[in-house]
């Protein structure tokens, strides 16, 4: 064998070697540098590992494993060294690459998509791990919105914006389109403005225009109505240089289009795109990817057209199942072995998913075992729901889970409420990933609103918002004489304000807007030059929005502590970034997702939807409410493409667990203020009964009912302040024992405690107890302890 094809043979054992700890089709997937490549990378395949290592790869090594001609100057000596360490000898990092590579990428030049920030700082610090931090901060690994704004921050003059352009978000938005509606007289128990707000987002998605849509509307008045609202919102937008979500997308494609120039720079500047999620993009999102690799055509996406959910956001499901088709030349690799589940949990998970047809078709294995089997429960309504997954719960965490172990998923958000509620009784610790937002909060808002206008005065929507915030006597009608003034002189609103003794109309108010512009030209001279913390600080003192929290006495220190709150998070901004800037976190905030937030190390059972927990994974898992329309939903049940959403969404959540799943489906069900008698969803009988384990506890209890036993007496008695124990799920079980403040008595989780307090609370009996250092105090409802007298 020649030097050549010998040394060919040596580097893809060595890059074997070096990546061993994938498996084969994860290898081929890092290997895999030039052209279109699609890793249909199925649930808990280890995707985030393949992409961390095929960007080491691409940096470290290059093509090697395809490329046939070895190194310049390579010869015998470097042959004898690479094949010693494909055969098991040790060769440092550096000196296997200089053997190895070939034509090695720039790190600038790699740019990786993902979904959420989270993520995107993941992929950043393990990349960290490997090539070292000054190597990683090269790398632009971002969501697309992110991305997106650094585009625009550095050339959306070209579209007429200003680059401190400011970032709405739904509420911002909202409130802009309701004031369009008012001026064109649109009345809003016809057409709604959240209505209105979600078509020019779905429009945005397909990255229509106003013109576009006007020309379709026809005699569709509501669609006439939406085009007229878009028209007038974007025109307020643009006043107020400032974007929504949808627009950071848009105004990309849209600068791209226009200024070839601009498209020409980014492409040559990541010549090698990879796409996290790619099932969840939508057009606009693929018209930029598909702009950004037209040149260099070298694109990896990594999605699941099983795990396609989120239709509702604008994504199509078609982007992952064309795209061979869109992109010519295209490698496929296909990631089936999972990670994360044991095979009972993806047997049952494969033959569910297989009944879908809008699918490319693959079949997860594992080697961790067959696992326990699913548990199904039918029971009788959400109060034996919800105290079964309490039961479970308390169980899992006395054999040594912890509590953050647990999750309950469930297909609406409606459906927390009487989990919920069974947790707290039993003084479990619990979390709900997806509910208010903390930066949705109001003193956030306001907080929020005051820094933005530091930076972009021209901002009148969150001028607006905090002019009187706290009460300075600035009324609504004085802000809209003011605005009225603006629009005819062409200023901006805060223009006005900070000369308002020019204006006869301001004249009463002159003074007080007066002094508000001068304390906020202030602050605006501050941010330049002092840390944002320290900028923080001042602000809520000068505004005087401390002092007015402070008034509010214990509902007031509860805002004080989200702002304390905030504050850490500029702590962690300055921290995490070299050349921070009041821009910069504001800018941070504004792309926040819900998952962003979620803390792994916090010991809290989870409680979300399912579309809140694709990502994430447990070892315990209750699926709830698997109920004919609650899940698959109702408006779905007619139409075929819905229940294939529907259905892929029920695959995500079984496979989001990794050791126990539990289902369960209620013969009745109290929701939206109405008791519903319900069929077992569809999707339980298209789980294999091999793999279930099935109880039907509604025909036990039946058969209960027709023996009934003799109900134990209780002891209570409320004028002793004593309570019944012994008790469970709201039944007694033997003899019950007197407890009241004082007494010493074990719980079956939490271990022994001393009563604090006895009070009677509807029907039943709140009891204060405390427990060691580890659980601290507990207050649990005497129905649902566990309790024992010592």
């Amino acid at each position: 064998m020649d030097l050549e094809r010998r040394y060919t043979a040596a580097r893809k054992k060595a890059l074997q070697r070096y990546f061993g700890g994938l498996n084969e089709m994860q290898r081929q997937a890092v290997f895999q540098m030039e052209g279109p490549l699609l890793i249909l990378a199925g649930a808990g395949s280890g995707k985030t590992t393949v992409l961390i290592s095929r960007m080491e790869n691409m940096i470290r090594f290059g093509n090697a494993y395809h490329d046939e001609s070895p190194p310049a100057g390579a010869g015998g000596a470097e042959l004898e060294l690479l094949e010693a360490y494909a055969g098991g000898k040790e060769l440092p990092v550096d000196r296997l690459c200089a053997l190895a590579a070939a034509r090695p990428v720039k790190p600038w030049n790699i740019l990786a998509i993902t979904f959420t920030n989270k993520a995107a700082g993941e992929l950043r610090q393990r990349l960290a791990v490997k090539l070292g931090e000054e190597v990683t901060a090269d790398i632009q690994a971002s969501t697309f919105h992110s991305l997106c704004v650094r585009i625009l921050r550095r050339e959306i003059e070209a579209l007429g914006y200003n680059r401190s352009f400011t970032i709405y978000d739904a509420d911002d938005s909202l409130r802009v389109i309701k004031e369009a509606m008012k001026a064109a007289r649109i009345d809003e128990k016809i057409l709604t403005a959240k209505a209105v707000r979600g078509a020019i987002s779905r429009a945005k998605d397909q990255l229509d225009t106003p013109q576009g849509m006007q020309s379709r509307a026809g005699d569709d008045y509501k669609t006439a109505c939406v085009a007229k609202v878009w028209q007038a919102y974007q025109r307020s937008l643009k006043e107020a240089s400032a974007l929504d979500f949808d627009d950071l997308i848009l105004k990309v494609v849209e600068l791209f289009t226009q200024f070839p120039e601009a498209l020409a720079h980014y492409q040559g500047r990541y010549r090698y795109i990879m796409v996290d999620e790619y099932q969840d993009t939508n057009h606009a999102q693929y018209r930029l990817i598909s702009l950004l690799a037209g040149k260099h055509h070298n694109l990896c996406v990594v999605g699941d057209d099983d795990q396609s959910i989120y239709k509702f956001r604008g994504a199509t499901i078609e982007n992952i199942l064309s795209f061979e088709e869109q992109f010519p030349q295209t490698v496929t690799i296909r990631l089936e072995q999972n990670y994360r589940s044991t095979g009972n949990i993806l047997s049952a998970a494969n033959q569910l998913i297989a009944n879908n047809l809008q699918r490319k078709g693959k079949n997860l294995w594992t080697n961790s075992g067959e696992g326990e089997p699913i548990r199904v429960y039918r029971v009788r309504d959400e109060l034996e729901e919800s105290r079964l997954i309490a039961d479970a719960i308390l169980e899992g965490v006395k054999n040594g889970a912890r509590f953050s172990d647990h999750a309950v998923l469930y297909r609406m958000n409606a459906q927390s409420n009487s989990v919920e509620k069974a947790l707290a009784k039993n003084a479990i610790p619990y979390r709900i990933i997806g509910g208010l937002r903390f930066y949705e909060r109001k003193e956030i808002k306001d907080v929020v609103a005051y820094l933005s206008v530091l930076v972009n005065p021209g901002d009148s929507l969150r001028l607006s918002r905090i002019i009187n915030e706290p009460k300075r006597g600035i009324g609504g009608s004085t802000v809209t004489a003011a605005q009225g003034i603006a629009d005819v002189e062409g200023l901006s609103l805060f223009e006005v304000i900070s000369k308002a003794g020019e204006y006869p109309l301001l004249a009463k108010k002159s003074a007080v807007l007066g002094d508000f512009g001068g304390m906020m030209d202030a602050l605006r001279q501050m941010a330049e030059e002092e840390p944002l913390d320290r900028l923080l600080d001042k602000l809520l003192e000068d505004t005087g929005y401390l002092r007015a929290l402070e008034l509010q006495g214990f509902e007031g220190q509860g805002r004080i502590e989200n702002i304390m709150e905030l504050k850490s998070n500029i702590l962690r901004y300055v921290q995490e970034n070299e050349t921070p800037t009041l821009a910069g976190f504001l800018e941070e905030i504004a792309l926040y997702t819900d998952l962003d937030n979620y803390d792994a190390e916090a010991d809290a059972a989870v409680l979300m939807t399912v579309h809140s927990a694709k990502g994430l994974e447990f070892p315990h898992v209750f699926l709830v409410g698997m109920d004919e329309g609650v899940f698959p939903g109702r408006t779905a049940m007619l139409y075929p493409a819905e229940i294939e959403e529907e259905r892929r969404l029920c695959y995500v959540a079984l496979t989001r667990a990794k050791e126990r799943l539990t289902v369960t489906s209620t013969e009745r069900r109290l929701i939206f203020g109405q008791t519903t008698f319900n069929r077992p969803s569809r999707f339980l009988g298209e789980l294999p009964r091999e793999h279930t384990d099935y109880q039907d506890k509604t025909v036990m209890a039946r058969k209960q009912a027709r023996e009934p036993a003799k109900p134990a007496r209780s002891k209570f008695t409320p004028s002793s302040m004593s309570i019944g124990v012994g008790a469970a799920a709201g039944q007694p079980k033997g003899p019950v024992q007197s407890i009241k403040a004082g007494d010493s008595v074990r719980h079956s989780v939490f271990g022994q405690g001393q009563v604090l307090s006895v009070k009677p609370m509807g029907g039943d009996t709140l009891v204060e107890i405390q427990f060691d250092k580890k659980f601290g105090v507990k207050k649990v409802m005497a129905n649902f302890a566990r309790l024992t007298k010592l």
